[in-house]
């Protein structure tokens, strides 16, 4: 019976992504870069007052992108993914929350590990490297929304925060 659960349990979660990627498709594009580039030097007046004239636009035609990178521990283990970046109240990223564990969805859990512990290849092509082993990890919290935040990280890296009020 539990053979049986467990199938049906992968074939839905299947199902759910299919539906996913099928309704992303229907989302329309990002405007072309030149469309942005013309909008940041067209006068105040001419775009209906988009912006104050004191904002500056900045088009960035390369940048890394987090949410969704894998992460892998120093010796090449399979950690999860980053599905959340955790910022304090004076706008600092202090931690990255993986979704570690589990396969399809089911059986994982959200961790979360302070910033220092993550190290980034230049480029943003390889995976984001983790300073913990997949026994650290698995013995760590789960990070749950509304609770207070746990983070790991090695001790060298790990910095007292202050308290939130």
């Amino acid at each position: 019976m539990r053979p049986l659960i467990t199938l049906t349990a992968a074939i839905l979660a299947i199902i759910a992504l299919c539906a996913a990627a099928a309704s992303a498709a229907d989302y329309p594009r990002s405007a072309p870069l030149q469309q942005i580039a013309q909008a940041a030097d067209t006068p105040r007046d001419e775009t209906s007052g988009w912006a104050p004239a004191d904002v500056t636009v900045t088009v960035l035609e390369q940048h890394d992108a987090v949410l969704g990178r894998q992460v892998r521990s120093s010796a090449g283990e399979d950690m999860g993914r980053v599905v959340n970046v955790v910022v304090d109240q004076s706008g600092q990223v202090r931690a990255a929350i993986i979704d570690f564990g589990g396969f399809l969805g089911v059986g994982n859990r959200k961790i979360a590990v302070d910033w220092n512990a993550l190290h980034f290849a230049p480029g943003g092509k390889d995976p984001i490297m983790l300073d913990l082993t997949r026994d650290q990890v698995k013995a760590a919290p789960e990070y749950k929304d509304g609770r207070p935040l746990v983070l790991i990280g090695t001790a060298e890296n790990l910095h007292a925060y202050p308290a939130s009020e």
